[in-house]
């Protein structure tokens, strides 16, 4: 009996398997709810600054992500992957990025979020085959959807102040909104100084979308997944630095509206809009972005081209969503195109 016992014991730590041989205690779980945990500052800040409206469709957005995940999921003979934490961080996700509006300026269109979920969840995940085989970003493809879907209703912003004393029908444009359609001389005029615009850029007090008008907020939460080394500079940086350079020599106009190279304000445009929170948050998913460092780096830098063409030039003020969403068509071949090769190996001839 105890040699038979031996004999299993054995058997049971002499596993053979394909290299790497990897041991880590890092889980796909551990890393969800670590990235979930690192958006809290940047989700009360919004709650703070959009009242309890942002926590009704931020709230809307989790609970129906994970209910899709368990009935169609089930439905469609998937694994249970509720308590991953990945269903509860893409409708988080997914949340942060909406207007607090949804549930106060159009109080019949809270279906949008859940309809935002469905797509997200069913759509883009589970129909790809789900966790880690999907294309594209779940909660970018989900607002991207409710975007064309509700145009007007995706880019009605509130006031932070209104939310904060109950004015809900007051709204406002976002700074980006503003600087795209009047220039930087009404910024001016509403914030005073560029000091206080980067203030209130910094701490969250301007309109925008839930969970993206907090720059410190986020860049708290980016520094921490960068220490617990969940995620790599590589992407986040070149993808905020491209943008910075790019805004800096071609975002700038003179008196007459003309382009006047080096004369952009590249702290603005890193402060406004979704950029933060797309480049540490969403840019880095492990299912949807390459993962070699180099193809990283690259992948960075075209989000970053993208995003300042899209501001400068295109018909939104708004450019972070687009960039991920087609950058992610060509993370494969990015990995494709950098992957080193094996020591000694030649192609074959003709």
């Amino acid at each position: 009996m105890a040699a038979a016992t031996d004999k299993g014991s054995r058997e049971r730590l002499l596993v053979v398997s394909v290299s790497p041989h990897i041991r880590s205690d890092v889980s796909v779980a551990k890393i969800m709810w670590t990235v979930n945990i690192s958006l809290l500052p940047a989700l009360v800040m919004g709650f703070y600054f959009f009242g309890p409206k942002a926590i009704g469709v931020v709230a809307l957005c989790i609970v129906s992500s994970v209910f899709f995940e368990k009935i169609v999921g089930k439905a469609m003979g998937k694994p249970g992957t509720i308590a991953d934490g990945s269903a509860f961080l893409t409708g988080l996700l997914l949340g942060m990025n909406l207007p607090a509006s949804l549930w106060s300026v159009h109080p019949f269109l809270l279906h949008v979020p859940i309809l935002g979920s469905l797509f997200a969840i069913v759509i883009t995940k589970l129909l790809f085959g789900g966790l880690g085989y999907n294309i594209f970003n779940p909660a970018l493809m989900g607002r991207a959807f409710l975007l064309v879907s509700w145009p007007r209703a995706m880019t009605t912003w509130l006031a932070p102040t209104a939310a904060l004393v109950g004015l809900d029908a007051k709204t406002t444009a976002t700074p980006l909104g503003v600087l795209k359609e009047e220039g930087m001389g009404k910024l001016m005029e509403v914030f005073g100084t560029k000091g206080s615009l980067y203030m209130h850029l910094l701490i969250g007090e301007r309109a925008g979308s839930i969970g993206e008008v907090s720059a410190l907020a986020l860049l708290i939460g980016g520094l921490y997944l960068l220490y617990k080394k969940y995620i790599t500079w590589h992407v986040p940086i070149t993808f905020l630095a491209t943008v910075g350079i790019l805004t800096w020599i071609f975002g700038g106009k003179n008196a007459a509206g003309q382009l006047a190279l080096f004369a952009g304000d590249p702290v603005l445009h890193i402060l406004s809009g979704g950029l933060i929170l797309g480049a540490f948050f969403m840019a880095t998913d492990y299912v949807t972005g390459p993962q070699i460092r180099a193809a990283q780096v690259l992948f960075g830098i075209g989000c970053g081209l993208l995003t300042t063409i899209i501001r400068l030039i295109g018909g939104f003020p708004e450019g972070v969503m687009f960039s991920i969403l087609l950058m992610n068509c060509f993370a494969p071949l990015m990995d494709r195109m950098v992957k080193s090769k094996p020591f000694g190996f030649k192609e074959a001839r003709a």
